[in-house]
């Protein structure tokens, strides 16, 4: 019993250096522990926090959590849990009360705005372990083709929207999905740390939290407190715009409200965003062109593998006229040789996927134009990634993604490690991995029949950057971008 309690002392010490615990509320927050487990005895044994800030500046009480549950195992505790779902309970009764988060959040904001509020509930949500922020950082990260590329080692692959809408179901009916409010601090999916921030967005309530396992700096998403199905129309181009009013320093979109071309939890209206710029969104233009009856906006075609444009105007009004007309006038065209219909069998098929961000130049708002349609060549989707590259990404593309950031599945660690192998050692492909036949004859011909792990190593980043830009490619509507040109030259502009 002794180390059990040496444990809990050194993570009240932490709780009380980095969670606001009140040295009021210490006996308090520590019986609540030991009822978790059972444990009706205690002595104090006066461990510390031993947990030192890490480079990044941010404390990880992980060591001490490991310990006080080796020290639970070694007691023979009955019933525990996993360690995950351990490390959960306890850090929920440390954190703070949701109200009294939103209360310090709004007493940062009153007085040093709304960014360095966010930074603060930032801070907050990795030093009480929701955000996962040292897993995060061991996930393999690097740029190619224009591109971030990274290796999430804790996402689950869900290879079609059937799967990820599974994924993210929840049986029982409470809460009703994996996005609403009522998991704040829910045990039955190890919630107990979550806390929210509530936010207006044009007539809407929304709530912000972070992700656990996001893909960029200060990933997060912003949820609309009633469990409503996803969609863009006019009121979402004014709500993004509400959001990057209030946090400048953050990007904030969505995924076209479709099946087959990401958002796998369709059934919740939400956006998503965070403050790391993403590669789109420093995309130049191919070509830019004025817009009727609009001399403070103009729109750009953009220089990038998808089909996107961006609006740019520091007008709001303006922005939100001409990104809906863009979005009306996609949602009705159809253009048969190039594969495009706008309805089918299950509905409409197209959509925009909106971003906006603010710069020097006023509002960026990028709509990138997705189409879910399907033919028997491409029964997952005509402009999805295509069968050759399944073996590195078959997942649809979401928002993240279709801005130049790929999520590539945790599986890819082991199996090119493999590869890699096999290409330094001089070796044919491994028998069991032939679905990477195709990447393997690229990446022959990229060594060029160097065998150095430092060359091989190279070749296999730019083979992913090169294949990740290629399924950009096939999710282009537009394959040339004069096309996305005559098709701007559709759109009715009201003045």
């Amino acid at each position: 019993m002794k180390s059990v309690c040496a444990a809990l002392d050194a993570l009240l010490a932490y709780a009380q250096s980095y969670l606001g615990l009140d040295a009021q509320d210490v006996d308090w927050a520590r019986n609540r522990v030991l009822s978790c487990f059972d444990l009706t005895a205690y002595a104090p044994v006066g461990g510390m926090a031993e947990s030192a800030e890490e480079p990044s500046g941010f404390p990880n009480p992980e060591p001490l959590l490991h310990r006080f549950y080796r020290a639970l195992k070694e007691l023979d505790v009955a019933g525990l849990e996993t360690e995950e779902s351990v490390d959960d309970m306890v850090m929920g009764e440390f954190s703070a009360s949701p109200s009294s988060l939103q209360r310090r959040f709004a007493d940062i904001e009153s007085g040093d705005g709304g960014m360095k509020a966010m930074q603060w509930f930032y801070r907050y949500c990795v030093v009480d372990t929701y955000v996962k922020k040292a897993r995060l950082e061991s996930n393999p990260r690097f740029e190619s083709h224009g591109l971030v590329i990274t290796i999430n080692q804790a996402k689950p692959e869900f290879k079609n929207m059937k799967k990820a809408a599974s994924g993210n179901s929840v049986s029982g009916g409470y809460p009703r999905c994996t996005i609403c409010h009522e998991n704040e601090g829910f045990s039955g999916r190890d919630k107990r740390t979550l806390r929210t921030i509530p936010l207006q967005l044009g007539d809407t309530p929304f709530f912000w939290q972070f992700s656990p396992y996001g893909y960029f700096r200060e990933h997060g998403i912003c949820v609309n407190y009633e469990h409503t199905p996803m969609h863009v129309n006019r009121e979402t181009f004014g709500n993004l715009m509400d959001f990057v009013d209030r946090f400048p320093g953050y990007f904030l979109g969505c995924n076209a409200a479709l099946p087959r071309i990401g958002g796998s939890v369709l059934a919740h209206d939400h956006y998503q965003g965070g403050g790391e710029l993403l590669p789109m969104h420093k995309a130049a233009a191919w070509r830019t062109i004025e817009v009727p009856s609009y001399d403070d906006a103009c729109i750009e075609i953009l220089d990038w593998p998808g089909t996107a444009v961006r609006v740019v105007s520091r007008s709001r009004q303006s922005i939100v006229d001409i990104s809906d007309a863009i979005r009306h006038a996609w949602e009705g065209y159809t253009n048969p040789d190039l594969d495009i219909v706008c309805r089918g069998e299950d509905g409409r098929r197209s959509a925009v996927s909106p971003s906006v961000c603010v710069t020097s130049r006023g509002y960026e708002m990028n709509l990138i134009l997705r189409n879910n349609g399907v033919s028997a060549q491409y029964p997952e989707g005509i402009f999805h990634a295509h069968p050759q590259f399944w073996a590195i990404k078959q997942e649809p593309i979401g928002l993240i993604e279709a801005q130049g950031l790929f999520v590539l599945p945790g599986r890819l660690v082991a199996q090119l490690s493999v590869l890699e192998d096999a290409l330094v050692q001089g070796g044919p492909l491994p028998a069991q991995y032939e679905e990477f036949a195709f990447q393997w004859d690229e990446l022959q011909k990229l060594t060029q029949g160097a065998r150095d792990r430092e060359s091989v190593r190279a070749a296999m980043r730019d083979e992913l950057g090169s294949v990740c830009e290629r399924i950009l490619g096939n999710t282009a509507v537009f394959k040339r971008k004069d096309d996305t040109l005559s098709f701007l030259k559709t759109v009715a502009f009201a003045g």
